[in-house]
């Protein structure tokens, strides 16, 4: 008899990950050392890396060849997956530039929405955005509204078409700069 007949305890796990899940793996961390190279240095800035990581990553970047670039990328994954903990840091801070991008691009489509909706509304719209900004200035809506209109009905260059989104982006900020104030003195217990 074979010894895996005998023994009843026997169990997949103890033999570690498949060769398979150890590729997909290798290849994930080749694709995350992709995605560190193609960063901007801001972005990189941002990302928690080791010395030599960085250093590694700055090296890949200045190689031109496209055989030559593959093969020091990698190198790099292969320096990656030394570390496990230095990996999952760096997919977290990579995760969470992209969630970071996701709510900047859906706040730019509010407002282009609420842009829209003044331009092509009426005055139940007016009221409504003035409930959300009670800050915003009623004469410089109306004016830009106006000249809105105007600019599509002639088809000129959009002018107040963009200041509205901008002055509209402005007010935003205004009121999640106010927000986040307000909840700071409402969480300080001295306040």
């Amino acid at each position: 008899m074979h010894d895996l007949d005998q023994d009843d305890d026997f169990d997949v796990a103890d033999h570690g990950p498949s060769r398979s899940q150890q590729r997909r793996d290798a290849l994930a961390v080749f694709d995350l050392a992709e995605k560190l190279v193609g960063l901007t240095d801001t972005q990189l800035k941002r990302v928690p890396l080791t010395d030599s990581l960085r250093d590694a990553v700055q090296h890949t970047r200045r190689i031109t060849q496209h055989i030559a670039r593959k093969r020091e990328i990698q190198y790099l994954a292969k320096l990656m997956r030394r570390d496990d903990e230095a990996v999952a840091a760096i997919r977290r801070a990579l995760e969470g530039d992209r969630d970071e991008s996701r709510r900047q691009a859906a706040a730019l489509h509010r407002i282009e929405h609420q842009r829209a909706q003044l331009i092509d509304g009426g005055e139940a719209e007016l009221t409504a955005f003035f409930a959300r900004y009670p800050q915003a200035d009623r004469q410089r809506a109306q004016h830009l509204i106006k000249a809105a209109r105007d600019e599509r009905a002639q088809r000129r260059a959009p002018a107040a078409f963009r200041e509205m989104f901008q002055w509209i982006k402005q007010l935003e900020s205004e009121r999640n700069t106010q927000a986040t104030q307000t909840a700071s003195l409402a969480n300080d217990p001295e306040g």
